[in-house]
């Protein structure tokens, strides 16, 4: 979103956990923070740069004392674990405020030593905003206003403005398909393909691989919101990330055409993209479930077949 001295937003709505039935809990391995640093690259958001390094996305805004609407820059450092060696817990979920863009860059500030979570000197952040401020409450006979959470900021994206920004793509029906309840998330299968390869932990690309050809539907195993489309992680070729609650996430790899943008909500069983060979030998959907970070076996979510 560093594209001018403009901003861009995308506003993402959370799903929260919902009562789980039938849901039988799968054990997800415990990862150490990786240490080190990552500097941040056109294109990067919080929750891609967490997926690639195999932590939370909650943990690695708390090591970097980064507030939603999770913020950050081009060139940014970023810590990959907590300065006391502890992760910290999770902090708990509250309604956060509508991120507003500003209309006009900030003043410059006097020099002033880097301060974790702020920009370095002299770049402009990828997104600034404000609190919005309390509204009058809507007449009797207005529709209910939509739950809002924090934007997705994308590094580098080009700017965007609410009277330029174009409405969201009508969303194709989706396809019939088994569901199976776990988590507080209603799973089912991503493509229509044979399963060609299981879940392996602790392989470097941990989940399944499903067969397929190029073109074929790829679909969103469950509600949830996409924080991230694009093709900046090594291995995965065009891959979507979608979130599904604050634990939850599920990530699409290799595909040959991504059909939706960063902060789109979608539905179960709705295409997302189109099936490919992107970063792989052959035509397949790469396809991950990860758990507070930790990749888990889809397996044990997805419905029998």
């Amino acid at each position: 979103m560093l594209a001018a001295c403009a901003a861009s937003r995308r506003t993402v709505v959370v799903e929260q956990p919902a009562a789980s039935t039938n849901a039988r809990p799968v054990a997800a391995p415990v990862r150490n923070a990786p240490g080190g640093t990552y500097k941040v690259g056109k294109g990067d958001t919080l929750y891609s740069i967490a997926f690639r390094n195999g932590v939370d996305f909650r943990d690695l805004a708390s090591w970097n004392n980064i507030a939603a609407p999770y913020t950050i820059w081009p060139g940014q450092e970023l810590k990959l674990a907590p300065s006391n060696g502890k992760t910290p817990a999770a902090a708990p979920v509250h309604a956060a405020p509508v991120a507003v863009a500003s209309a006009r860059p900030p003043a410059p500030a006097a020099p002033h030593p880097a301060v974790p979570g702020k920009p370095p000197q002299g770049s402009e952040p990828v997104s600034e905003s404000t609190p919005a401020t309390a509204a009058a409450a809507p007449p009797a006979t207005s529709a209910p206003a939509a739950v809002t959470t924090p934007v997705v900021p994308v590094a580098g994206a080009p700017a965007a403005t609410a009277s330029n920004t174009p409405p969201p793509a009508p969303v194709a029906p989706a396809a019939p398909g088994a569901t199976r309840s776990n988590g507080g998330v209603a799973w089912r299968w991503p493509a229509d393909g044979s399963l060609i390869k299981r879940y392996q932990s602790g392989d470097a690309i941990p989940g399944i691989e499903i067969a397929g050809k190029t073109g074929d539907p790829v679909r969103a195993a469950a509600d949830g919101v996409v924080v991230y489309s694009g093709n900046g992680l090594v291995g995965y070729g065009e891959l979507i990330i979608v979130k599904h609650n604050d634990s939850f996430l599920s990530a699409y790899g290799h595909n040959s055409k991504r059909l939706v943008k960063e902060g789109q909500r979608v539905s179960a069983g709705q295409q997302i993209a189109e099936m490919g060979a992107t970063g792989a030998s052959r035509d397949e959907l790469q396809f991950q479930i990860r758990k507070d970070g930790n990749p888990v076996d889809p397996m044990g979510y997805l419905p029998s077949r």
